[in-house]
């Protein structure tokens, strides 16, 4: 594997402030190391970090303007239903009266339980979550929809327009391929609007139900048992009240010398020396990140150089204005072998090598789908081994990584180890989810 570079940038907000305002967003513009090979730098890999003002920083939350949106189908009947209703009291007890909310429930049909209004009668709500009974098929499709048009009637330029959906089945009615999914979540992430998705059991369609979320930069999230439901409605809700910043935009433009490959863990586009990326929403202390895979030209002079110029612009949802800010990364040259492997950023590196550990586990999915257990099994092995070995180079030495870098790798090498046991088909749905959950967290930095 290539030497991952580092040129560390941190950057306030284009405007001048005389001290930290509530919305403000602190970027990081960081390569692998800080200087690189004269002669042959080859990879170069750019990484861009997010990260909005603490909670307790802020002046006030985000409001709310939800749709959760539950799937009634046969399959829900008695626990499962149970407890949705519950989950869906408790994400009622996180708003307040300055919140919308809306009800949807599907199953052949979709049934508006509760139309989008300000919350200022829980009571009504409660009554029509416990009216909720399960019966016949699932039109999915439909359901987030609805949901979607139910946000709509109060979409809010400053607050958090969110539809969250649970399943427990196979969408059966209407549209029910990932793609058709995918393009309903781009649709709504055009309008603002993200979709969270929460997959009940072991029978509902994960490439569904993460492309849908992935689509729409929302969240994702596997509920093996139904009594673990309540918890996830809460910490779904707690992380749509943290969103400071949203409607994202990023863009890079590579500098002579510096050809942008490939966006590892995202989708955006590259058109020449350009890149361009979008996200929809930004949560208070949660770092988000995005990785840029460059080749850097054959042979350079000694000496300083820059990277890239890359713009953020977002929406301060604390202020409710459009904010933006800049960075200009730039990295040295030289021949000198000792200066290139001190300035190693081992932080920049173990999140790269998240990235790269991602990759290998969708490489894994996608050969057991194809009934290769051993090449799967291999793969995943590889990867543990991988992951150990960048966790023991990355925690030890000078300026060792972020502890939270670490324990990221160290948890996908025990997500590896175990997925790389449990590829039977007596294990594989469930290990199936559970890897294509872990993928999603990982390559959007959920919160949760």
């Amino acid at each position: 594997m290539s030497i991952m570079r580092y040129a560390a940038l941190t950057i306030a907000l284009a405007a001048p402030l005389m001290s930290a305002r509530a919305g403000e967003v602190k970027i990081d513009a960081e390569l692998g190391q800080s200087v690189i090979a004269a002669s042959k730098p080859g990879t170069v890999y750019l990484r861009l970090s997010l990260k909005g003002l603490a909670a307790e920083k802020r002046g006030r939350r985000t409001p709310i303007n939800a749709a959760i949106v539950i799937d009634r189908s046969g399959s829900m009947q008695g626990q499962r239903i149970e407890a949705a209703q519950e989950g869906a009291r408790v994400a009622l007890k996180r708003l307040s009266s300055d919140d919308k909310i809306a009800l949807v429930a599907y199953n052949h049909n979709v049934d508006v339980l509760s139309a989008a209004a300000p919350l200022r009668d829980p009571e009504r709500l409660n009554a029509a979550i416990d009216k909720l009974e399960a019966s016949g098929t699932t039109a999915l499709y439909a359901g987030v929809e609805e949901g979607g048009r139910q946000v709509e009637e109060y979409l809010s330029e400053n607050g958090v327009n969110r539809v969250v959906l649970l399943s427990d089945g196979l969408a059966n009615v209407g549209p029910s391929q990932p793609s058709d999914l995918a393009k309903l979540g781009r649709k709504l992430a055009s309008k603002g609007i993200s979709v969270s998705t929460i997959g009940l059991g072991l029978d509902y369609n994960e490439d569904l139900m993460q492309r849908l979320a992935a689509a729409s930069d929302g969240n994702h999230a596997f509920v093996e048992r139904p009594s673990d439901l309540a918890e996830i409605f809460d910490r779904e809700f707690g992380d749509a009240l943290a969103v400071s910043a949203r409607d994202i935009t990023i863009i890079i433009e590579c500098k002579s010398g510096f050809t942008p490959k490939r966006i590892l863990g995202r989708d955006g586009s590259i058109e020449g020396d350009k890149v361009t990326l979008k996200l929809n929403q930004l949560q208070a202390a949660n770092e988000r990140y995005v990785v840029i895979e460059m080749e850097g030209a054959d042979t350079h002079g000694e000496g300083a150089a820059d990277v890239a110029d890359v713009r953020v612009t977002y929406t301060d949802l604390d202020s409710g204005k459009a904010a933006e800010a800049e960075a200009k990364p730039t990295v040295r040259f030289s021949s000198n072998a000792k200066e290139i492997d001190d300035s190693l950023n081992k932080t920049v590196m173990s999140q790269v090598t998240q990235q790269i550990a991602t990759e290998q586990s969708e490489k894994a999915v996608e050969l057991r789908d194809k009934g290769d257990i051993t090449g799967a099994r291999k793969v995943l092995e590889d990867n543990a081994l991988y992951l150990k070995r960048s966790r023991d180079t990355y925690s030890s030495g000078a300026a060792p990584a972020a502890t939270s870098s670490i324990k990221g790798l160290s948890d996908l090498e025990k997500q590896s180890v175990e997925a790389a046991n449990n590829l039977d088909e007596e294990a594989w749905s469930r290990t199936r989810k559970m890897m294509r959950s872990e993928q999603h967290k990982a390559k959007v930095q959920q919160a949760y």
